[in-house]
């Protein structure tokens, strides 16, 4: 008899201040703890102009929010202590958790830094009762590594996550099909996965407030506002997800980065300059695993948090840093509306190991001096440190030439095989 499924998603609470107060406690000898004061990690406030990444539960009752301006927060909490990001430490963090979970379940998908997916069907022979299990997974994580995670039980990937994000923090909630009209309709319909600003404001004028409302409407009513999104999110709230728990690839199947900005961007010298930046970033990725993409995707989040994006193909293979970045100004161009811009990002996606492509017999020559000019500022960089070469326009920036935290930070992070030692610093 097959077994029904079960589904864990494991979220990090506070996962960045989290994961700096441990550090802090284990490696530095504080005997503060971060999480159990006003704190919060933030952008660079000598600018004036960071932003809160992630806050304690004392920062929260006053009123902090994640994303708002650190001088705001301020406002609300004079006491507020601001810890710098810290993105090798996080990447560390992170890859210590998802051994972790390895270790026990037979499928596990990150679905960011600190979360991920664990398919558990048919574990119930070797840990029992899965609910149960869930408790002592909890708690292992917390005596191994030092932070306290939620995780969610359901039997699909929509149920779990939306199960995790009930009451923090260490706690773990169940979200089965019979529970779904008591615990998941009475919510708000923008606490449903996927429901942004805009589609809420759009199911309000449908008279749609809470996930039952949603639940309960027409399937082609909702789709003929929100398109495709509306059926997607009409399913998930009737809790329907027939989406599997997939394994991380041992190949990418894209390479990104992306940036969240220390203040709203509406400068478009800035933004061009942003965008190159991440763009050398993706471009020297492509390079360094002898990979070329033929997707391009510009992605943007605006000072709402709302979220767009614009892709399209490149007229053959490439990890050229001039060829990808004429397709990402081309792509922002077309569809950026001129909104103050908070987060940015390149991706480029369809890749194909390094081959000699068929270009035309203008092309030719130009491609091969650019594939000759990106080898020799990747062997200087390689030698002498990523700084060593960068463009003229960089010179007098303050902003990092080659940008992306969390993706430059595991360049360099070194990883560790042991959970301990996910703290100690690089040598």
């Amino acid at each position: 008899m097959l077994s029904s499924p079960v589904i864990f998603h494991i979220d990090v609470n506070s996962a960045f201040l989290s994961w700096k107060a441990v550090y802090q406690k284990r490696e530095q000898g504080s005997m503060v703890d971060l999480r159990e004061i006003p704190s919060a990690i933030g952008g660079d406030e000598a600018s004036r102009h960071g932003i809160i990444l992630a806050k304690s539960i004392p920062a929260k009752r006053y009123g902090v929010r994640t994303g708002e301006a650190i001088a705001q927060a301020r406002r609300k909490c004079p006491c507020l202590v601001v810890v710098p990001p810290d993105f090798s430490l996080y990447v560390r963090c992170s890859a210590a958790f998802l051994d972790i979970l390895k270790e026990y379940a037979p499928k596990v998908e990150p679905f960011s830094i600190d979360e991920a997916f664990c398919d558990m069907t048919g574990t119930e022979l070797l840990y029992g009762d899965l609910v149960a299990f869930a408790h002592k997974l909890k708690d292992e994580i917390h005596e191994r590594l030092g932070f306290t995670v939620n995780i969610g039980v359901s039997t699909n990937k929509l149920l779990a996550k939306m199960a995790s994000d009930f009451e923090k923090p260490d706690r773990v909630h169940t979200l089965f099909p019979e529970e779904i009209p008591e615990k998941m309709w009475p919510l708000p319909v923008d606490e449903l996965l996927f429901v942004g600003i805009s589609a809420r404001e759009k199911l309000r004028h449908l008279g749609i407030r809470t996930i039952g409302d949603l639940a309960a409407s027409d399937r082609r009513l909702i789709a003929s506002h929100l398109k495709k999104h509306g059926e997607l999110i009409w399913d998930y709230a009737n809790g329907i997800d027939d989406r599997p728990v997939v394994p991380e690839p041992s190949e990418p199947k894209y390479i990104g980065n992306s940036v969240t900005l220390s203040r709203d961007a509406t400068d478009e010298d800035e933004i061009r300059q942003t965008l190159l930046s991440l763009t050398e970033t993706v471009a020297a990725r492509l390079r360094a695993d002898k990979r070329k993409a033929s997707c391009i995707t510009v992605q943007l989040t605006d000072h709402n948090f709302m979220n767009s994006s614009h892709q399209d193909t490149l007229p053959a293979p490439s990890n050229s840093t001039t060829e990808l970045y004429a397709l990402v100004l081309r792509l922002f161009h077309e569809f950026w509306t001129g909104t103050p811009i908070r987060l940015l990002g390149v991706a480029a996606s369809r890749l194909a190991e390094n081959a000699p492509i068929q270009s035309s017999l203008f092309d030719r020559g130009r491609s091969e001096k650019l594939s000759k000019l990106d080898a020799a500022v990747d062997q200087i960089r390689e030698k002498f440190g990523e700084d060593a070469v960068k463009r003229a326009c960089f010179l007098d920036s303050e902003r990092e030439h080659m940008t992306g935290g969390l993706n430059r930070a595991k360049r360099r992070a070194s990883l560790s095989d042991s959970m301990p030692d996910a703290y100690h610093q690089e040598s």
